[in-house]
């Protein structure tokens, strides 16, 4: 998911729809455009302003890779966490804003959020939540078109016992998304704590290939649950 800061800015080309050409002004048919071209926002807090991301390289988690480590597998099965799906997006989005450190700047600022929260109602965005008792203390949102899932942020909350629990949300959302046929786990830039998972870094000009497979296929988002044994699919065939 989205850390790091990118030199790269958005130019409006002239595919993009007529009505939405201002790229400062973010709305759910922008996002869906700019998504299956490879494109995502980010706030600038210092400029004030949105910019528009498109790495070269750019990392995927790829689903038939998709590695667990034994500890985490441990904490999975143990089913300390309830995992909820789509109870409190802008919830979750708010927790991810939350600067890490005092100096901490968020790319993730209320414009932002506004426009996220307005894709999710279209159901083109989701989160995954993990609760214990009545306390929010992991997850992790991204965007949703075709068979293409775009990991935006996840935050967790140790000083509220949720040591791990984003990682717990990304183990259920692999195994969801082999579930339901999804091809494509964009997690836009790649980081150490992600390489843990199988993350890798592809070229822009397969990225896009593997891009235009995914966004073309004809995949719902449908009616997430958990296996009653606290487990997912992740480690399963679809």
């Amino acid at each position: 998911m989205a850390k790091g800061p990118c030199v790269l800015c958005m130019t409006v080309s002239k595919d993009t729809p007529p009505d939405e050409a201002d790229p400062q002004r973010l709305t759910p048919a922008l996002l869906r455009w700019a998504y299956r071209q490879g494109w995502f926002p980010m706030a600038n807090p210092e400029a004030g302003a949105i910019e528009w991301f498109n790495p070269d390289p750019r990392a995927i988690i790829p689903l038939d890779a998709f590695h667990v480590p034994a500890s985490l597998s441990r904490e999975v099965r143990k089913g300390r966490f309830e995992i909820r799906c789509d109870t409190v997006f802008e919830g979750v989005m708010r927790a991810c804003a939350a600067p890490r450190t005092p100096d901490d700047l968020t790319w993730i600022d209320d414009a932002m959020i506004e426009a996220y929260v307005r894709l999710h109602k279209q159901g083109s965005a989701h989160c995954l939540e993990a609760w214990l008792g009545d306390q929010l203390v992991g997850g992790l949102y991204g965007v949703h078109v075709g068979g293409a899932f775009f990991g935006e942020s996840m935050f967790s909350r140790p000083d509220l016992g949720g040591t791990n629990a984003s990682k717990v949300c990304l183990v259920h959302l692999v195994g969801w998304m082999r579930h339901r046929g999804f091809t494509l786990l964009d997690t836009q830039f790649g980081t150490e704590h992600l390489e843990q998972f199988g993350c890798v870094e592809i070229d822009r000009r397969q990225y896009l290939v593997r891009l235009a497979d995914a966004v073309q296929r004809d995949v719902a988002w449908g009616d997430f649950r958990v296996r009653p044994d606290g487990t997912d699919s992740a480690t399963d065939s679809p």
